[in-house]
């Protein structure tokens, strides 16, 4: 194998594929990247047994071939190699890395050991505009549960009623949700990926493309700007998300984002492990008064609101709260409460079509 590319084109595909490299296999060729030139193109493919990723671009091939690069170390070689054309040649179990003045001798693993990438047909489908399917993941990956013994709360749930897309995550202490509009509407999709692999797709790069995700099985097939990701699905049943969200509320706050997320931040300085901090809505005066008291002394933050209905005190994990004004955009943001041990609902504007539920703690 003989081939030419960009050094800075290189870095991209092995930046994309080397997610799928196995780090604990036992099989030696699952910890590397394989590399096959073909007509004018390159294809660059990483598996570690449940998650795939093939990735292909346009490059000078002299000579077609296959090999198995070693992963973090092809990885590390070409993040260092200065901007310019990476020639590569390969000869038996031996590749030859060179790129301006620097040259890498390494050795490779044999191709033919390499997994074929799987063959799946896809069932379902639906093409997503890649900016709003990027900015949706953003707000709920951080939601998502790290415990494993409750592996459907790990993952984010995707779902299409009609022209509605929708992605939701919780860990039980709080529940994100989030919609957008189709261009057109389409069959009902229901799926849930796992967290971290639905946080990698919202971090590619940029492209103006569609994002497609189709189903089979219990696969998900991700195809994008040259990228196919075949990953499994989390089995199970998620929970009903939807009884968790009340129709109604008691009181309701409209108050800017920017002036309660600064405020719960200070308000949490006293106690570094995810403090308790004491929301009081004072219809009255128009203000949330947020309080917290240690054993190192006490602090308390007034916020101007726009309140209506009855006064109310809860109390909330700060860390939850931060999290989720800091997911949100919009200027201001309606804060729901429907009694002190209930959950309180965070909502961004119409636009942004952002839900938040936080648990209350008691006081």
């Amino acid at each position: 194998m003989k081939l030419s590319i960009n050094q800075s084109e290189l870095l991209n595909a092995l930046s994309i594929v080397q997610k799928g490299i196995s780090a604990r296999s036992t099989l030696p060729v699952l910890s590397g990247v394989f590399v096959e030139a073909r007509g004018d193109e390159v294809c660059f493919q990483t598996t570690d047994l449940e998650l795939s990723i093939q990735y292909t671009c346009s490059a000078l091939i002299e000579e077609e071939g296959a090999t198995v690069f070693p992963g973090k170390l092809i990885v590390d070689i070409v993040k260092n190699l200065p901007d310019a054309a990476v020639h590569i040649e390969t000869t038996d179990e031996n590749a030859v890395i060179s790129c301006d003045s620097s040259s890498f001798s390494i050795k490779c693993l044999a191709a033919i050991d390499f997994p074929a990438f799987p063959q799946v047909l896809p069932e379902q489908q639906i093409s997503v505009p890649f900016e709003a399917f990027s900015t949706m993941a953003r707000k709920v990956c951080r939601v998502v549960s790290k415990d494993e013994s409750r592996a459907i709360l790990t993952g984010v749930l995707i779902e299409v009623e009609g022209q509605t897309l929708k992605m939701v995550a919780t860990d039980s202490y709080r529940l994100a949700v989030t919609e957008t509009q189709l261009a057109t509407a389409a069959d009902e999709f229901n799926a849930v990926l796992a967290g971290g692999f639905v946080a990698d797709l919202a971090g590619l790069p940029k492209t103006g493309e569609d994002i497609s995700l189709a189903l089979a099985e219990n696969q998900i097939i991700v195809s994008y700007a040259g990228t196919v990701f075949i990953n499994r699905r989390i089995e199970g049943k998620y929970p009903n998300y939807k009884q968790l969200i009340p129709p109604s509320y008691e009181t309701r706050c409209l108050v800017d984002r920017n002036a309660l997320l600064a405020a719960v931040r200070r308000a949490s300085l006293l106690e570094h492990n995810r403090s308790q901090v004491r929301f009081s809505v004072n219809a009255a005066t128009q203000t949330i008064q947020l309080t917290t008291s240690q054993d190192v002394g006490s602090t308390q933050e007034i916020v101007k609101a726009q309140v209506e209905g009855a006064d109310v005190e809860i109390g909330f994990n700060s860390y939850y709260v931060v999290e989720g004004l800091s997911a949100m955009e919009s200027a201001e943001v309606s804060f729901e409460i429907q009694g002190p041990l209930k959950p309180g609902i965070m909502k961004g504007s119409a636009e942004e079509n952002y839900l938040y539920l936080v648990m209350p703690v008691r006081l």
